[in-house]
C-alpha cells in the first residue's frame, strides 16, 4: 500500500534491507520509543519517563491488541478491572492511568508526528483518542487520600519519637551492630518533621545544605536547611528552598549536631562523602528504605498502617498553624506553591480549635467576669 503525495514523513526509518520480523510489534515499540523522546524533550524526569512507558505496555497485553485498533471500551474494562478484587486501585491511581494514556493516545493520533499515516498504511487502521469525559474520572476534590492518612498527635509524635531512641539504646545495650545505622535512622524522622520535609527531600540533603541563619545565631549551622531536590511539577527541574529551624523544635539542632560532629565520621571515616545520611555500603539512604524504617517503628507503637513518612510533614504543617504562624510562612516553609495545597495539609487537634472558639467567645462577649 503506498503512502499518498502530501502525507507526513514515516515516524519509522529503517535500513532498505532491514525486515521487520513481527510488523506490529515492531511498530508498536517505535510508538513507545518516540514517545519517550516527546517527553524527554518537555523535560520530563526520566523516571516519569520509564514508569509511564512500562504502564503503557502493561495496558497493551490487558488489551491484547496493538494501540490503533484500542477502542474506549478497552479502558473501560480496564478501569472495571482495576476497581474490583480484593485490592482495587484508589481514585486518584487510577486517574493517573487514565491521563498516561490519554496522553499517549494524544500523541499517536496526531497527524504531526505521522502515525496514524504510518498505521492506516501497514493495517489499514488509525489510533484514536479512546479517553473522553464519560469514561475518566474526574478531578472534583483537592484531596483524594486514604482517610486514614492525617498529622499525629501529640502523643503519637512522641511514641514514635521514643521507639526510634528506644531502638539505638537497645542496640548499645546488647552490643550488638547497627547502633550508627538506628541513630541515623532516628534523627532523618526528626529531620522530616522538624523541617516538614518530604522522603526525597530528605534522602537528598548533603552537609552543605546546613546552613546558618543570621536572624537566630543560637542555631549555628542549623539554623536553616537548603533544599535541592524538591518536588518538580509540569517539567520543570526540582524545585529549591531554604526551610528555616523554629524555636519551637530547636530540639532537633542537638540532635544534627551529635550526628553530624560525631556519629556520621565513623560511618565515613575511609569514605569520602558530603552525604549527610551514609550508609554502611557508602551510598544515601533510599526513599523505600525509609518506608520499611518507618513502618517497622509505626507498627512497634500501634499506630494505624495507613499511616507513612508523609504524615511527620503534614503534622509540621499542623504544629505550624497551631503555634500561629502565618499561612505563608508555613507554605513557603514546606514548598507549597498555593495556600490551598497547604490548607489540605492541615488537621489541626481540639486544642487549638477550643482556644481560637474562646478568643472569638471574648471579643464577643466579654471574659467570663462579664467585663
Amino acid at each position: 500500500m503506498q503512502r499518498e503525495s502530501g502525507s507526513p514523513p514515516s515516524p519509522i526509518i529503517l535500513a532498505a534491507n532491514v525486515v521487520a520480523l513481527d510488523e506490529e510489534r515492531f511498530v508498536f515499540d517505535a510508538m513507545v520509543a518516540r514517545w519517550g523522546d516527546q517527553q524527554t524533550s518537555r523535560g520530563l524526569q526520566p523516571t516519569t519517563i520509564e514508569r509511564r512507558q512500562q504502564f503503557i505496555r502493561r495496558f497493551q497485553l490487558f488489551c491484547e491488541d496493538y494501540p490503533w485498533r484500542w477502542a474506549p471500551g478497552d479502558l473501560e474494562d480496564f478501569t472495571t478491572r482495576a476497581r474490583s478484587g480484593a485490592a482495587p486501585l484508589t481514585r486518584a491511581t487510577l486517574r493517573s492511568y487514565q491521563l498516561t494514556i490519554r496522553l499517549f493516545c494524544d500523541f499517536i493520533s496526531d497527524i504531526r508526528y505521522g502515525w496514524p499515516a504510518e498505521c492506516a498504511n501497514r493495517f489499514g487502521a488509525v489510533p484514536q483518542q479512546i479517553c473522553h469525559d464519560w469514561n475518566t474520572i474526574a478531578h472534583l476534590l483537592d484531596f483524594e487520600a486514604r482517610p486514614g492518612r492525617r498529622a499525629l498527635t501529640t502523643d503519637e509524635l512522641q511514641r514514635f519519637f521514643d521507639a526510634a531512641d528506644d531502638r539505638v539504646d537497645t542496640i548499645v545495650r546488647t552490643r550488638r551492630k547497627g547502633a550508627l545505622n538506628a541513630l541515623r535512622d532516628s534523627q532523618i524522622f526528626k529531620t522530616i518533621y522538624a523541617f516538614g520535609l518530604r522522603r526525597a527531600e530528605v534522602a537528598g540533603l548533603d552537609i552543605a545544605d546546613l546552613r546558618s541563619n543570621p536572624t537566630a545565631p543560637r542555631f549555628g549551622s542549623f539554623g536553616a536547611l537548603y533544599v535541592r531536590h524538591g518536588k518538580a511539577a509540569r517539567g520543570t527541574g526540582p524545585k529549591r528552598r531554604t526551610v528555616l529551624t523554629v524555636p519551637e523544635i530547636e530540639w532537633v539542632v542537638d540532635g544534627l549536631r551529635q550526628w553530624v560532629d560525631l556519629a556520621r565520621p565513623r560511618l565515613v571515616s575511609d569514605w569520602h562523602t558530603d552525604v549527610l545520611w551514609p550508609t554502611e555500603r557508602h551510598t544515601r539512604v533510599s526513599t523505600r528504605y525509609l518506608n520499611m524504617r518507618f513502618a517497622d517503628l509505626r507498627d512497634q507503637v500501634g499506630l494505624p498502617h495507613e499511616l507513612t513518612p508523609h504524615a511527620l510533614r503534614h503534622t509540621y504543617v499542623t504544629n505550624l498553624i497551631e503555634w500561629g504562624y502565618s499561612e505563608k510562612f508555613v507554605q513557603d516553609q514546606v514548598g507549597h506553591a498555593y495556600a490551598s495545597t497547604t490548607a489540605i495539609y492541615t488537621s489541626v487537634g481540639d486544642d487549638f480549635k477550643n482556644r481560637a472558639l474562646a478568643r472569638a467567645l471574648s471579643q464577643i462577649y466579654g471574659d467570663k467576669d462579664g467585663n
